[in-house]
């Protein structure tokens, strides 16, 4: 059982799913289940804070939890820096604080109100006195991979034919398309969320564990024995086996 390690898809502020979750997980390896969460803690849902606050909690009391960086998380760490940072990544027009992202939410959970024409130093300053330095210091020492002899766990995915040890930090929260069309192998397994799909899948050189939490669906929670994996569900293991080409 000690070879086991667990992982759990993008949660977007949602309590409940991380519960769920560490339900399956506890029932199927025990309380001290090394667990990957993928990133994405924020946005959309309704209690970013909350779920900051066990995850931190957790960390505090010995649980052997690894949490990766997501885009979102990172986007939240910097726009409360002393002077907020822009995400070049995003489109033209997009910010942190758009209708599509969930910045507004996540301010909401920390009771962060504002009118539309705020000043941005202003609710900046507002943000800062909010959200508490344990969590601020919490996003900025996230994760970009985790890695075993056959796993590489992180966020979005990597960049093809770039070996892991030179990975730029930018595709690891946000690569999509050359990631997802690369078909050949990857120097290890590639476990990650980021995309949201219908339900995890096996690509057969990476595993996609984003099902959607954000938008109100249940999260992906896996286990892995070497570079096997099963998903867990309430009524036991499930092998997630790789789709037909």
């Amino acid at each position: 059982m000690t070879n086991l390690i667990y992982a759990v898809g993008d949660l977007h502020g949602q309590v409940a799913e991380f519960e769920r979750a560490l339900s399956l997980i506890e029932h199927d390896g025990g309380p001290n289940a090394r667990i990957v969460f993928l990133g994405d803690y924020i946005d959309r849902g309704p209690d970013s804070r909350g779920l900051i606050e066990r995850l931190i909690e957790g960390r505090e009391t010995g649980r052997d939890w690894i949490t990766l960086l997501g885009n979102h998380d990172r986007m939240f760490a910097w726009f409360l820096e002393d002077t907020p940072r822009h995400d070049p990544h995003l489109l033209v027009g997009y910010h942190w604080l758009h209708e599509r992202l969930g910045g507004v939410e996540t301010l909401r959970s920390y009771g962060v109100e504002f009118e539309e024409r705020i000043r941005l130093e202003d609710l900046h300053r507002i943000a800062r006195s909010a959200v508490p330095l344990s969590h601020r210091t919490f996003l900025r020492d996230l994760s970009l991979m985790h890695q075993t002899p056959e796993l590489a766990f992180v966020h979005a995915g990597i960049r093809p034919g770039i070996s892991l040890s030179e990975q730029n930090a930018n595709d690891l929260v946000w690569i999509r398309q050359s990631f997802h069309n690369h078909s050949g192998q990857h120097p290890k397994l590639i476990v990650h969320g980021h995309t949201p799909v219908d339900r995890a899948t096996h690509y057969g050189n990476r595993i996609n564990l984003d099902t959607g939490a954000g938008y109100g669906c249940a999260a992906g929670v896996a286990v892995f024995e070497g570079s096997q994996c099963w998903l867990l569900t309430e009524a036991g293991r499930v092998l997630l086996e790789p789709k037909p080409s």
